[in-house]
């Protein structure tokens, strides 16, 4: 297993992040989840036997009852993991029961504690932007939980670019700590991110994390054009994500990657999780499943390299078309190309824009 330091941290963790969106029941998530007791401490052993440090929880999960789980069986094993969860989402009906607000996030955190029965939080993540509230509320209520002892870091999930840029630099202005990562969505089926949030990381000094690298379970190989999906998978439940705009090029994404993984003798899981391993800018991604087998095939994905041909292969299927103002700077700067994006750029030049001259 490789490890990566978060950001401008002193904080390694492993490449992979075991997440637990399966554990405990409850809160809409019972299609999904259910791993509970001698499951989840297996899963949580064999993670830790491949070398993973890194366990990823959020309050919004089972409603709370997955980190509940994860608390119960981390048991003395606590100490040995670098342990996030995140919080932001609505926890109730009320109306300070969402949000980033000084008040909603000290009591969620707060619950994650004894939810997880430990006293701190080693990073801490605001799960989705506030619009409603400022964020230098967000960052102070962070500082605070700091100093508190009841987190040691802090990270976002799901901001755009210039939301993550504006958080670093109130931060910087207001002489506080920043946000050390971002947990972001990442697939070859969903790119976007390398547009703006990648090179806004990248410059701005935060590592970046892949959430469902698998998509939802949309790559795991059981979800084929013309054959209705297996209702024990998640993609067979009518869960509402991923918001796929292509069936056509997911299809034929899926298609490429067994092509691929017979080649190699991969599954497809493990082709999909290599190459966003490789990606620029990705320190690592979080993986998840209820399958104890699956588990131990996303975790063998650490230890294999996809071969360069199969890498771009799947890179070039799978790009996505160089916006404005990518373009214009494409004709016409880059004889100044910016580091943070370079590699972006030469592969929308070659895969799409070369195509176009």
């Amino acid at each position: 297993m490789e490890y990566t330091r978060l950001g401008n941290s002193g904080l390694y963790v492993s490449r992979l992040a075991l997440g637990t969106i399966p554990f405990g029941s409850g809160g809409g998530f019972e299609k999904i989840a259910g791993v509970r007791g001698q499951d989840a401490e297996r899963q949580i052993r064999e993670a830790l036997d491949h070398g993973v440090n890194f366990i990823d929880t959020a309050n919004l999960y089972s409603a709370g009852d997955a980190e509940r789980v994860l608390g119960e069986v981390l048991g003395s094993k606590r100490d040995d993991v670098i342990l996030t969860s995140k919080a932001r989402m609505p926890t109730g009906n009320g109306p300070n029961d969402s949000g980033a607000s000084r008040y909603h996030l000290t009591r969620a955190v707060e619950d994650s504690l004894t939810r997880l029965n430990t006293d701190h939080l080693d990073l801490f993540y605001i799960h989705q932007w506030d619009g409603a509230t400022p964020i230098t509320e967000t960052i102070a209520t962070a500082n605070e939980l700091i100093r508190a002892g009841k987190i040691r870091y802090w990270g976002v999930s799901n901001f755009n670019g210039w939301q993550l840029a504006k958080t670093v630099y109130e931060a910087k202005l207001a002489g506080l700590e920043g946000p050390i990562s971002q947990q972001v969505y990442y697939t070859p089926e969903a790119r976007e991110i390398e547009y703006e949030v990648i090179p806004a990381a990248r410059d701005l000094g935060v590592a970046t994390y892949g959430w469902s690298p698998l998509g939802e379970g949309l790559l795991n190989g059981k979800v084929r054009r013309g054959v209705e999906t297996p209702s024990d998978t998640r993609q067979g439940t009518d869960w509402p994500e991923p918001h796929v705009t292509d069936w056509e090029r997911a299809y034929n994404l899926i298609e490429l990657f067994d092509e691929i993984a017979a080649d190699l003798g991969w599954s497809i899981p493990q082709v999909v999780i290599s190459w966003i391993l490789g990606r620029p800018g990705i320190n690592g991604t979080v993986i998840a499943a209820r399958s104890f087998q699956h588990l131990k095939d996303d975790l063998d994905a650490a230890e294999l390299s996809l071969p360069q041909n199969a890498r771009d292969r799947i890179t070039a299927a799978s790009q996505l078309p160089a916006y404005y103002p990518q373009w214009h700077r494409m004709m016409t700067g880059s004889d100044r190309p910016e580091p943070a994006e370079a590699e972006f750029y030469e592969e929308q030049q070659a895969n799409v824009f070369g195509d176009q001259q």
